[in-house]
Protein backbone atom coordinates (compact mmCIF):
# COMPACT_ATOMS: atom_id res chain seq x y z
CA UNK A 1 0.00 0.00 0.00
CA UNK A 2 1.31 3.45 -0.88
CA UNK A 3 2.00 5.73 2.08
CA UNK A 4 -0.34 8.70 2.36
CA UNK A 5 1.17 12.15 1.97
CA UNK A 6 0.70 14.89 4.53
CA UNK A 7 -1.84 16.53 2.23
CA UNK A 8 -3.95 13.35 2.26
CA UNK A 9 -4.35 13.42 6.06
CA UNK A 10 -7.64 15.23 6.48
CA UNK A 11 -8.22 16.43 10.01
CA UNK A 12 -11.54 14.80 10.81
CA UNK A 13 -12.84 11.38 11.80
CA UNK A 14 -12.92 9.16 8.75
CA UNK A 15 -13.32 5.38 8.98
CA UNK A 16 -12.61 3.87 5.55
CA UNK A 17 -12.13 0.27 6.68
CA UNK A 18 -13.70 -1.16 9.82
CA UNK A 19 -10.74 -1.27 12.20
CA UNK A 20 -8.58 -3.11 12.72
CA UNK A 21 -8.06 -3.25 8.96
CA UNK A 22 -5.84 -5.72 7.09
CA UNK A 23 -2.61 -3.73 7.49
CA UNK A 24 -3.31 -3.18 11.18
CA UNK A 25 -3.96 -6.88 11.78
CA UNK A 26 -0.57 -7.81 10.30
CA UNK A 27 1.23 -5.50 12.73
CA UNK A 28 -0.89 -6.61 15.69
CA UNK A 29 0.03 -10.22 14.95
CA UNK A 30 3.74 -9.39 14.69
CA UNK A 31 3.57 -7.32 17.86
CA UNK A 32 2.03 -10.28 19.69
CA UNK A 33 4.84 -12.52 18.44
CA UNK A 34 7.81 -10.28 19.18
CA UNK A 35 6.84 -7.97 22.05
CA UNK A 36 6.27 -8.83 25.68
CA UNK A 37 2.70 -8.92 26.98
CA UNK A 38 1.80 -5.62 28.62
CA UNK A 39 -1.41 -3.60 28.82
CA UNK A 40 -2.52 -3.18 25.19
CA UNK A 41 -6.29 -2.90 24.94
CA UNK A 42 -7.26 -1.52 21.52
CA UNK A 43 -5.81 -2.53 18.12
CA UNK A 44 -5.10 1.06 17.09
CA UNK A 45 -2.04 0.82 14.82
CA UNK A 46 -0.90 4.40 14.41
CA UNK A 47 0.96 5.68 11.39
CA UNK A 48 1.08 9.35 12.33
CA UNK A 49 -0.69 12.03 14.28
CA UNK A 50 -1.48 15.70 14.04
CA UNK A 51 -3.24 17.83 16.58
CA UNK A 52 -6.06 15.79 18.11
CA UNK A 53 -6.14 13.18 15.33
CA UNK A 54 -4.41 9.86 14.63
CA UNK A 55 -4.19 8.18 11.25
CA UNK A 56 -3.75 4.41 11.22
CA UNK A 57 -2.00 2.15 8.70
CA UNK A 58 -5.29 1.53 6.86
CA UNK A 59 -5.92 5.26 6.27
CA UNK A 60 -8.54 5.50 9.01
CA UNK A 61 -8.54 8.76 10.96
CA UNK A 62 -9.49 8.77 14.65
CA UNK A 63 -10.03 11.57 17.11
CA UNK A 64 -7.77 10.94 20.08
CA UNK A 65 -9.48 11.12 23.47
CA UNK A 66 -6.63 9.22 25.16
CA UNK A 67 -3.72 11.57 24.31
CA UNK A 68 -1.14 8.87 24.92
CA UNK A 69 -2.67 8.42 28.41
CA UNK A 70 -2.51 12.16 29.16
CA UNK A 71 0.90 12.58 27.52
CA UNK A 72 0.24 14.54 24.32
CA UNK A 73 -1.47 17.43 26.09
CA UNK A 74 -0.42 19.81 23.31
CA UNK A 75 -1.51 17.37 20.63
CA UNK A 76 0.49 15.31 18.20
CA UNK A 77 3.45 16.88 16.36
CA UNK A 78 2.94 20.33 17.85
CA UNK A 79 4.72 22.74 15.47
CA UNK A 80 6.66 24.79 18.05
CA UNK A 81 7.74 21.81 20.16
CA UNK A 82 8.70 19.86 17.04
CA UNK A 83 10.78 22.78 15.74
CA UNK A 84 12.72 23.09 18.99
CA UNK A 85 13.44 19.36 19.17
CA UNK A 86 14.53 19.30 15.52
CA UNK A 87 16.94 22.16 16.15
CA UNK A 88 18.46 20.30 19.10
CA UNK A 89 18.85 17.00 17.22
CA UNK A 90 21.70 18.51 15.18
CA UNK A 91 23.52 19.82 18.25
CA UNK A 92 23.54 17.21 21.05
CA UNK A 93 21.31 14.30 22.06
CA UNK A 94 22.68 13.06 25.35
CA UNK A 95 25.36 14.01 27.85
CA UNK A 96 24.39 12.39 31.20
CA UNK A 97 22.91 15.34 33.05
CA UNK A 98 23.41 13.79 36.48
CA UNK A 99 27.19 13.63 35.95
CA UNK A 100 27.84 16.67 33.75
CA UNK A 101 26.29 20.03 32.96
CA UNK A 102 24.34 21.66 30.13
CA UNK A 103 22.09 24.68 29.83
CA UNK A 104 19.09 22.76 28.47
CA UNK A 105 18.59 20.84 31.72
CA UNK A 106 18.79 24.01 33.80
CA UNK A 107 16.27 25.71 31.52
CA UNK A 108 13.85 22.80 31.91
CA UNK A 109 14.16 22.87 35.69
CA UNK A 110 13.51 26.61 35.75
CA UNK A 111 10.49 26.18 33.48
CA UNK A 112 9.05 23.52 35.78
CA UNK A 113 9.68 25.56 38.91
CA UNK A 114 7.83 28.48 37.31
CA UNK A 115 4.57 26.50 37.26
CA UNK A 116 4.76 24.09 40.24
CA UNK A 117 2.77 25.46 43.20
CA UNK A 118 4.51 26.44 46.43
CA UNK A 119 5.91 29.74 47.71
CA UNK A 120 9.23 28.17 48.62
CA UNK A 121 12.49 27.35 46.92
CA UNK A 122 12.38 24.09 44.97
CA UNK A 123 14.76 21.60 43.43
CA UNK A 124 14.19 19.16 40.57
CA UNK A 125 15.44 15.63 39.99
CA UNK A 126 14.82 14.51 36.42
CA UNK A 127 13.70 10.97 35.69
CA UNK A 128 12.45 8.90 32.75
CA UNK A 129 8.91 8.10 33.90
CA UNK A 130 6.30 8.60 36.58
CA UNK A 131 7.29 5.36 38.25
CA UNK A 132 10.87 6.55 38.55
CA UNK A 133 9.68 9.93 39.84
CA UNK A 134 7.88 8.17 42.66
CA UNK A 135 10.96 6.07 43.40
CA UNK A 136 12.95 9.27 43.86
CA UNK A 137 10.21 10.72 46.07
CA UNK A 138 10.39 7.63 48.28
CA UNK A 139 14.11 8.20 48.79
CA UNK A 140 13.66 11.91 49.52
CA UNK A 141 11.15 11.05 52.25
CA UNK A 142 13.21 8.27 53.83
CA UNK A 143 16.42 10.27 53.91
CA UNK A 144 14.88 13.46 55.27
CA UNK A 145 12.54 11.99 57.85
CA UNK A 146 14.85 9.12 58.80
CA UNK A 147 11.77 6.89 58.85
CA UNK A 148 10.92 3.96 56.59
CA UNK A 149 7.12 3.66 56.51
CA UNK A 150 4.48 5.21 54.25
CA UNK A 151 0.73 5.63 53.85
CA UNK A 152 -0.93 5.17 50.45
CA UNK A 153 -4.52 4.86 49.27
CA UNK A 154 -6.74 2.08 48.02
CA UNK A 155 -7.36 2.78 44.35
CA UNK A 156 -4.08 4.62 43.88
CA UNK A 157 -1.65 3.98 41.05
CA UNK A 158 1.99 5.00 41.33
CA UNK A 159 3.89 2.68 38.99
CA UNK A 160 4.97 -0.91 38.49
CA UNK A 161 8.58 -1.14 39.70
CA UNK A 162 8.96 -3.06 42.93
CA UNK A 163 9.20 0.10 45.04
CA UNK A 164 6.41 2.08 43.38
CA UNK A 165 4.32 -1.09 43.11
CA UNK A 166 4.12 -1.27 46.88
CA UNK A 167 2.01 1.92 46.78
CA UNK A 168 -0.14 0.89 43.80
CA UNK A 169 -3.55 -0.54 44.70
CA UNK A 170 -5.91 -0.01 41.77
CA UNK A 171 -6.08 -3.53 40.28
CA UNK A 172 -5.12 -6.90 41.72
CA UNK A 173 -3.41 -8.01 38.50
CA UNK A 174 -0.78 -5.32 39.01
CA UNK A 175 0.63 -7.26 41.98
CA UNK A 176 -0.28 -10.82 41.04
CA UNK A 177 2.70 -13.13 41.58
CA UNK A 178 5.02 -10.26 42.46
CA UNK A 179 5.16 -10.47 46.26
CA UNK A 180 7.10 -9.15 48.08
CA UNK A 181 7.45 -5.54 47.04
CA UNK A 182 8.93 -2.87 49.31
CA UNK A 183 7.67 -3.38 52.87
CA UNK A 184 6.28 -0.65 55.09
CA UNK A 185 3.40 0.77 53.03
CA UNK A 186 -0.02 0.87 54.70
CA UNK A 187 -3.11 1.41 52.52
CA UNK A 188 -6.14 3.38 53.66
CA UNK A 189 -9.52 4.16 51.99
CA UNK A 190 -9.63 7.04 49.53
CA UNK A 191 -12.72 9.26 49.94
CA UNK A 192 -14.45 8.14 46.75
CA UNK A 193 -17.78 9.99 46.68
CA UNK A 194 -19.46 7.37 44.47
CA UNK A 195 -18.21 4.13 46.03
CA UNK A 196 -16.50 3.89 49.40
CA UNK A 197 -16.33 1.39 52.26
CA UNK A 198 -18.00 3.80 54.68
CA UNK A 199 -21.39 3.65 52.94
CA UNK A 200 -21.50 7.45 52.63
CA UNK A 201 -22.84 9.28 49.59
CA UNK A 202 -19.97 11.69 49.16
CA UNK A 203 -21.85 13.93 46.74
CA UNK A 204 -24.61 14.58 49.25
CA UNK A 205 -22.43 14.49 52.36
CA UNK A 206 -18.84 15.42 51.39
CA UNK A 207 -17.83 16.55 54.87
CA UNK A 208 -18.97 13.25 56.39
CA UNK A 209 -16.86 11.40 53.84
CA UNK A 210 -13.82 13.59 54.58
CA UNK A 211 -14.27 12.96 58.30
CA UNK A 212 -14.49 9.21 57.79
CA UNK A 213 -11.34 9.06 55.65
CA UNK A 214 -9.26 11.27 57.96
CA UNK A 215 -10.57 9.53 61.10
CA UNK A 216 -9.57 6.17 59.65
CA UNK A 217 -5.97 7.33 59.35
CA UNK A 218 -5.84 9.05 62.73
CA UNK A 219 -7.87 6.62 64.84
CA UNK A 220 -6.93 3.32 63.27
CA UNK A 221 -3.86 3.46 61.03
CA UNK A 222 -1.62 5.66 63.18
CA UNK A 223 -2.86 4.46 66.56
CA UNK A 224 -3.25 0.74 66.01
CA UNK A 225 -0.76 -0.57 63.47
CA UNK A 226 1.37 2.13 61.82
CA UNK A 227 2.62 4.55 64.50
CA UNK A 228 3.57 8.01 63.29
CA UNK A 229 7.13 7.43 64.45
CA UNK A 230 7.46 4.94 61.57
CA UNK A 231 5.81 6.96 58.79
CA UNK A 232 7.96 9.20 56.58
CA UNK A 233 5.29 10.38 54.13
CA UNK A 234 1.82 10.06 52.68
CA UNK A 235 1.71 9.47 48.91
CA UNK A 236 -1.52 10.41 47.17
CA UNK A 237 -2.92 11.36 43.77
CA UNK A 238 -4.96 14.58 43.97
CA UNK A 239 -7.40 12.86 41.58
CA UNK A 240 -7.04 9.11 41.30
CA UNK A 241 -6.11 8.07 37.76
CA UNK A 242 -6.06 4.33 37.13
CA UNK A 243 -8.40 3.93 40.09
CA UNK A 244 -11.24 5.49 38.09
CA UNK A 245 -10.68 9.27 37.87
CA UNK A 246 -11.98 9.72 41.37
CA UNK A 247 -12.28 13.30 42.64
CA UNK A 248 -12.29 13.55 46.46
CA UNK A 249 -14.26 16.15 48.45
CA UNK A 250 -12.73 19.61 48.09
CA UNK A 251 -11.26 19.93 51.61
CA UNK A 252 -9.79 16.45 51.88
CA UNK A 253 -6.28 17.26 50.70
CA UNK A 254 -6.02 20.33 52.96
CA UNK A 255 -6.86 18.14 55.90
CA UNK A 256 -4.48 15.45 54.68
CA UNK A 257 -1.47 17.76 54.46
CA UNK A 258 -2.26 19.12 57.92
CA UNK A 259 -2.42 15.58 59.25
CA UNK A 260 0.94 14.82 57.63
CA UNK A 261 2.71 17.87 58.98
CA UNK A 262 1.18 17.51 62.46
CA UNK A 263 2.71 14.04 62.58
CA UNK A 264 6.15 14.91 61.14
CA UNK A 265 5.45 13.43 57.71
CA UNK A 266 5.83 14.74 54.18
CA UNK A 267 2.97 14.92 51.71
CA UNK A 268 3.93 13.58 48.28
CA UNK A 269 1.47 14.29 45.48
CA UNK A 270 1.58 12.15 42.38
CA UNK A 271 0.59 14.51 39.55
CA UNK A 272 1.83 12.22 36.80
CA UNK A 273 -1.59 11.88 35.14
CA UNK A 274 -3.34 14.97 36.48
CA UNK A 275 -0.61 17.56 35.87
CA UNK A 276 0.35 19.99 33.13
CA UNK A 277 -2.99 21.67 32.61
CA UNK A 278 -5.12 18.56 32.34
CA UNK A 279 -7.67 19.79 34.92
CA UNK A 280 -7.79 23.46 33.90
CA UNK A 281 -5.04 24.43 36.32
CA UNK A 282 -1.37 23.64 35.92
CA UNK A 283 -1.70 20.95 38.58
CA UNK A 284 -4.76 19.30 40.10
CA UNK A 285 -3.49 19.98 43.63
CA UNK A 286 -4.23 23.67 43.00
CA UNK A 287 -7.97 22.91 42.90
CA UNK A 288 -7.66 21.76 46.49
CA UNK A 289 -5.48 24.63 47.75
CA UNK A 290 -2.52 22.37 48.57
CA UNK A 291 1.23 22.94 48.12
CA UNK A 292 2.79 19.49 48.56
CA UNK A 293 6.29 18.96 49.94
CA UNK A 294 7.16 16.68 47.03
CA UNK A 295 5.53 16.34 43.61
CA UNK A 296 5.95 13.48 41.12
CA UNK A 297 5.66 14.41 37.45
CA UNK A 298 5.93 12.73 34.03
CA UNK A 299 3.59 12.02 31.06
CA UNK A 300 2.78 15.47 29.57
CA UNK A 301 6.01 17.04 30.85
CA UNK A 302 7.67 16.77 27.40
CA UNK A 303 4.61 16.08 25.22
CA UNK A 304 5.68 12.58 24.21
CA UNK A 305 9.43 12.39 24.68
CA UNK A 306 10.02 10.13 27.72
CA UNK A 307 10.69 12.24 30.79
CA UNK A 308 9.69 12.65 34.41
CA UNK A 309 10.64 14.79 37.38
CA UNK A 310 10.54 14.80 41.15
CA UNK A 311 10.11 18.35 42.48
CA UNK A 312 10.63 19.03 46.17
CA UNK A 313 11.30 21.76 48.69
CA UNK A 314 14.93 22.80 48.35
CA UNK A 315 15.72 21.96 51.97
CA UNK A 316 14.78 18.33 51.24
CA UNK A 317 17.68 17.94 48.79
CA UNK A 318 19.90 14.87 49.07
CA UNK A 319 22.56 15.72 51.68
CA UNK A 320 25.47 14.15 49.80
CA UNK A 321 26.45 12.98 46.34
CA UNK A 322 25.77 9.40 45.34
CA UNK A 323 22.55 8.89 47.30
CA UNK A 324 20.55 9.01 44.09
CA UNK A 325 21.22 9.33 40.36
CA UNK A 326 20.38 7.89 36.94
CA UNK A 327 21.65 7.95 33.36
CA UNK A 328 18.93 9.43 31.15
CA UNK A 329 17.14 11.80 33.51
CA UNK A 330 17.12 15.29 32.05
CA UNK A 331 18.31 14.00 28.68
CA UNK A 332 19.11 16.91 26.37
CA UNK A 333 16.32 16.25 23.85
CA UNK A 334 13.80 15.64 26.63
CA UNK A 335 14.84 18.83 28.41
CA UNK A 336 14.40 20.88 25.24
CA UNK A 337 10.99 19.33 24.65
CA UNK A 338 9.98 19.99 28.25
CA UNK A 339 10.88 23.67 28.08
CA UNK A 340 9.23 24.05 24.67
CA UNK A 341 6.07 22.32 25.93
CA UNK A 342 5.70 24.69 28.87
CA UNK A 343 6.43 27.69 26.63
CA UNK A 344 3.83 26.56 24.10
CA UNK A 345 1.26 25.95 26.81
CA UNK A 346 1.75 29.49 28.14
CA UNK A 347 1.69 31.14 24.71
CA UNK A 348 -1.44 29.30 23.61
CA UNK A 349 -3.29 29.51 26.94
CA UNK A 350 -3.66 25.73 26.96
CA UNK A 351 -4.51 25.57 30.66
CA UNK A 352 -7.34 28.07 30.26
CA UNK A 353 -8.54 26.20 27.19
CA UNK A 354 -8.68 22.98 29.18
CA UNK A 355 -10.95 24.66 31.71
CA UNK A 356 -13.29 26.11 29.08
CA UNK A 357 -13.42 23.00 26.90
CA UNK A 358 -13.83 20.90 30.03
CA UNK A 359 -17.14 22.62 30.76
CA UNK A 360 -18.36 21.86 27.27
CA UNK A 361 -17.31 18.22 27.42
CA UNK A 362 -18.88 17.81 30.86
CA UNK A 363 -22.17 19.14 29.50
CA UNK A 364 -22.09 16.57 26.70
CA UNK A 365 -21.30 13.76 29.16
CA UNK A 366 -24.13 14.76 31.49
CA UNK A 367 -26.50 14.77 28.52
CA UNK A 368 -25.44 11.20 27.79
CA UNK A 369 -26.07 10.29 31.43
CA UNK A 370 -29.62 11.62 31.15
CA UNK A 371 -30.25 9.48 28.07
CA UNK A 372 -28.61 6.19 29.08
CA UNK A 373 -29.29 4.50 32.43
CA UNK A 374 -26.12 2.45 32.05
CA UNK A 375 -24.12 5.58 32.97
CA UNK A 376 -24.06 5.73 36.73
CA UNK A 377 -21.63 8.57 37.39
CA UNK A 378 -19.96 11.42 35.55
CA UNK A 379 -16.89 12.84 37.30
CA UNK A 380 -13.74 14.79 36.74
CA UNK A 381 -12.33 18.30 36.40
CA UNK A 382 -11.37 20.14 33.22
CA UNK A 383 -10.37 17.76 30.46
CA UNK A 384 -9.88 14.92 32.92
CA UNK A 385 -13.34 13.35 32.82
CA UNK A 386 -14.77 9.85 33.20
CA UNK A 387 -18.02 7.92 32.89
CA UNK A 388 -18.76 5.06 35.28
CA UNK A 389 -20.97 2.28 33.88
CA UNK A 390 -23.35 0.34 36.10
CA UNK A 391 -25.82 -2.52 35.85
CA UNK A 392 -28.22 -0.65 38.12
CA UNK A 393 -28.06 2.98 39.24
CA UNK A 394 -29.45 2.19 42.66
CA UNK A 395 -26.99 -0.56 43.54
CA UNK A 396 -24.13 1.05 41.55
CA UNK A 397 -22.89 -2.41 40.63
CA UNK A 398 -20.02 -2.00 38.14
CA UNK A 399 -20.74 -3.04 34.56
CA UNK A 400 -17.26 -3.94 33.36
CA UNK A 401 -18.41 -5.99 30.38
CA UNK A 402 -20.38 -3.08 28.94
CA UNK A 403 -17.44 -0.71 29.47
CA UNK A 404 -15.10 -3.04 27.59
CA UNK A 405 -17.57 -3.48 24.73
CA UNK A 406 -18.09 0.26 24.46
CA UNK A 407 -14.36 0.97 24.41
CA UNK A 408 -14.06 -1.22 21.31
CA UNK A 409 -17.22 0.00 19.59
CA UNK A 410 -16.18 3.62 20.13
CA UNK A 411 -12.84 2.81 18.50
CA UNK A 412 -14.61 1.35 15.48
CA UNK A 413 -16.62 4.55 15.21
CA UNK A 414 -13.51 6.71 15.19
CA UNK A 415 -12.78 7.81 18.76
CA UNK A 416 -9.90 6.47 20.83
CA UNK A 417 -10.71 6.12 24.54
CA UNK A 418 -9.31 4.06 27.40
CA UNK A 419 -10.85 2.30 30.36
CA UNK A 420 -9.97 3.15 33.94
CA UNK A 421 -10.96 1.68 37.27
CA UNK A 422 -13.33 -1.27 37.36
CA UNK A 423 -16.02 0.01 35.02
CA UNK A 424 -15.15 3.51 33.81
CA UNK A 425 -13.94 5.13 30.60
CA UNK A 426 -11.68 8.17 30.77
CA UNK A 427 -11.98 11.01 28.26
CA UNK A 428 -8.72 12.94 28.07
CA UNK A 429 -8.23 14.68 24.73
CA UNK A 430 -5.33 17.06 24.05
CA UNK A 431 -5.77 20.45 25.71
CA UNK A 432 -5.79 22.18 22.32
CA UNK A 433 -9.12 20.62 21.36
CA UNK A 434 -12.03 22.81 20.24
CA UNK A 435 -15.70 22.57 21.13
CA UNK A 436 -16.54 21.36 17.63
CA UNK A 437 -13.91 18.61 17.90
CA UNK A 438 -15.35 17.60 21.28
CA UNK A 439 -18.76 17.33 19.63
CA UNK A 440 -17.25 15.25 16.83
CA UNK A 441 -15.77 12.87 19.39
CA UNK A 442 -18.90 12.73 21.52
CA UNK A 443 -21.04 11.92 18.48
CA UNK A 444 -18.79 8.97 17.65
CA UNK A 445 -18.79 7.91 21.29
CA UNK A 446 -22.59 7.95 21.49
CA UNK A 447 -22.76 5.73 18.42
CA UNK A 448 -20.62 3.27 20.33
CA UNK A 449 -22.99 3.42 23.30
CA UNK A 450 -26.00 2.65 21.13
CA UNK A 451 -24.22 -0.28 19.51
CA UNK A 452 -23.17 -1.67 22.90
CA UNK A 453 -26.62 -1.69 24.52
Amino acid sequence: MQESTKEDFEMKVNIKTIPPGPNARVIVDEDTKYLATSTKSLPVVARRGKGVYIEDVDDNVFIDFAAGISVNNMGHIHPYITEKVQEQIWKLWHFAGTDFYYREQVDAAKAIESIVPGKFDKKVFFTNSGTESNEAAIKVAKINKKKQGFIAFIGGFHGRSQGALSFTASKGIQKKGLFPSMPGVEHVPFPNPYRNPFGIDGYENPEDLENAAIDFIEKYTLKMYAPKENIAAILVEPIQGEGGYVVPPKNFHKRLIKLAHDNDMLLIMDEVQSGFGRTGKWFASEHFGVEPDVMSLAKAIANGIPMGATVFKADLDFPEQGLHSNTYGGNVLASVSCTATIEAMKKENAVQNAEKRGHHMRKRLEELQEKYDVIGDVRGIGLMQALDFVKDRKTREPFTKFRDTLEYKAFQNGIIVLGTGESSIRLIPPLIITDSQIDEGMDAFEKGIKQSL
